[in-house]
């Protein structure tokens, strides 16, 4: 029976206390220890603490950092939480003193403080990751941009684009996803320090101050809300689950293509699995792990947002120590699908025969016939549109490629029309020809290389502009460390 006459009670400790110590120590302990000395310098600059108190303070904190082994450490509910220990060491190396280090400060202006910490530096890591898997798609699509592909709607043969083409679409939806991710990240740049519990503190803070030193743009304005608002873990996690929810269609589209009864994407020996009973199967399994962990990443911000939901606003567990330690999960397996498809699909190519045979099979350049009656025969679309459905309706029955039906078009032609088509059988196949359908579709958006390769330049850029968000921001964290070991180390010297 557990005991309730003392804090805390062996089950409470064992399930509760116990896990976020060990939370603590693996992901937060670091950002801790820079969090006390931005705050004790800001406390020493002020006047609210004496300099001597505050230098003393700073050569205890520096002695613990160095001596402490804090892989080593376990929980053994003498104190509360990592926080509570670290204060009672300060003390027992230098007396009450080393309860001051708290002045002005509550562990809840600190927790989402250092829940921002933890999360910027896996979110930039992350960000980067997109932005590589971004560059490397970006090469592919140069690189195929006259690399025919059949475009599938509702699952069936449609019109003939390129490869660069249809990678084109993915990046743009991943750059608008890199900036969404971009903008949650620019959320975290603001620093809770000051709220203290909720409402500030009585004493002259210098929120400023410790938001520079920590590497911040500057101060969370509203004290409320520095404790309250969980926007920046909503936004964040929404913001990382596009990412993968979009980036699962195109794995989903790998997964189909590569299927042995399409076959237009060939995935390289490098990434085929061979059955262990069947030796004729190659089985591009990396494609299935992509779908599946791109799948688990989506689980896992959709837990964290739903954690929140229905949520009092205010300061609360639902948003602290183990929900933010499970949400670091999402960037776990984000991370090895974004390694793994920046590796793959640059490596994998088009199987050009199986192309041209599926494009042939599905009449899916007819489309463009009924575009050159209209433009040379002086046609509606819709009465072209009837004499190529007639057209394919026959190749098919025949068993011949579109580009052999002259005979058939003829016939549908003059059926529809009472005339004969002034579109010869050289005409006509160059009409029919997939080069011809790409060619003639240069308008802005289309798959003709006038058209694809200024739409990748203009992605270059924005991934650039993107980049260069990102520098700035990881700069600004390190200069502001560089800023915090001089004032800290000045103290320490006081």
């Amino acid at each position: 029976m557990s005991d309730t006459t003392a804090f805390p009670d062996p089950t409470y400790r064992d399930t509760v206390l116990a896990p976020l110590f060990e939370g603590v120590k693996t992901h937060y302990a670091e950002h801790m220890g820079a969090l006390n000395r931005a705050h004790l310098v800001m406390l020493a600059e002020t006047g609210i603490l004496p300099r001597a108190d505050a230098a003393r303070i700073a050569r205890a904190l520096r002695d613990i950092d160095t001596e402490t082994d804090i892989a080593a450490l376990s929980y053994t509910g003498a104190h509360e939480d990592y926080f509570f220990l670290v204060e009672a060491e300060l003390r027992r190396r230098i007396g009450d003193p080393g309860g001051a280090l708290h002045t002005a400060r509550s562990r809840n202006d600190m927790d989402h403080t250092l829940f921002r910490m933890a999360l910027r530096t896996r979110g930039e890591a992350l960000a980067g990751a997109v932005h590589d898997l971004t560059a490397a798609l970006i090469a592919k699509a140069q690189a195929e941009a006259e690399t025919l592909v059949v475009a599938y709607t509702h699952g069936q043969p449609a019109q003939p684009t390129t490869f660069g083409h249809y990678l084109g679409a993915a990046i743009e939806v991943l750059l608008r996803d890199a900036a969404r991710l971009d903008a949650a990240l620019d959320g975290l740049e603001f620093c809770p320090m000051g709220a203290a519990a909720i409402t500030t503190s009585g004493f002259p803070v210098d929120r400023g101050r410790v938001a520079d030193l920590l590497g911040f743009e500057g101060p969370q304005i509203n004290s409320y809300g520095c404790i309250a608002s969980v926007d920046y873990i909503t936004g964040l996690y929404s913001a990382i689950k596009l990412v993968f929810l979009h980036l699962g269609r195109v794995i989903q589209d790998m997964q189909f293509w590569s299927a042995f009864e399409v076959g237009q994407l060939h995935v390289p020996d490098s990434f085929v699995q061979i059955s262990s009973i069947m030796p004729q199967k190659r089985n591009p399994v990396p494609i299935e792990h992509l779908r599946h962990l791109a799948s688990v990443t989506v689980g896992r911000c959709d837990t964290m947002v739903g954690t929140m939901h229905n949520t009092p606003f205010t300061d609360m567990n639902d948003s602290e120590g183990e929900v933010q330690q499970a949400g670091y999960a999402a960037f776990e397996s984000g991370g090895r699908v974004l390694a793994l498809l920046t590796a793959l699909l640059p490596a994998c190519s088009i199987d050009d025969a199986r192309v041209r045979r599926n494009i042939d099979a599905g009449c899916i350049t007819i489309t463009e016939l009924a575009d050159t009656l209209v433009r040379n025969e002086g046609l509606s679309f819709r009465q072209a549109h009837e004499i190529a459905a007639a057209t394919a309706r026959a190749v098919i029955a025949r068993g011949v490629a579109l580009g052999d039906g002259h005979a058939a078009f003829a016939e549908a032609f003059a059926d529809c029309t009472g005339r004969a088509p002034s579109l010869g059988a050289g005409e006509y196949a160059i009409a029919v020809a997939p080069e011809t359908f790409i060619v003639r579709r240069d308008r802005p958006g289309g798959p003709a290389l006038a058209a694809l390769l200024p739409a990748l330049t203009a992605c270059t850029e924005t991934l650039a502009g993107l980049r260069a968000r990102r520098t700035a921001r990881r700069n600004r964290h390190r200069a502001a460390a560089g800023r915090l070991d001089v004032a800290f180390a000045q103290l320490v010297e006081t």
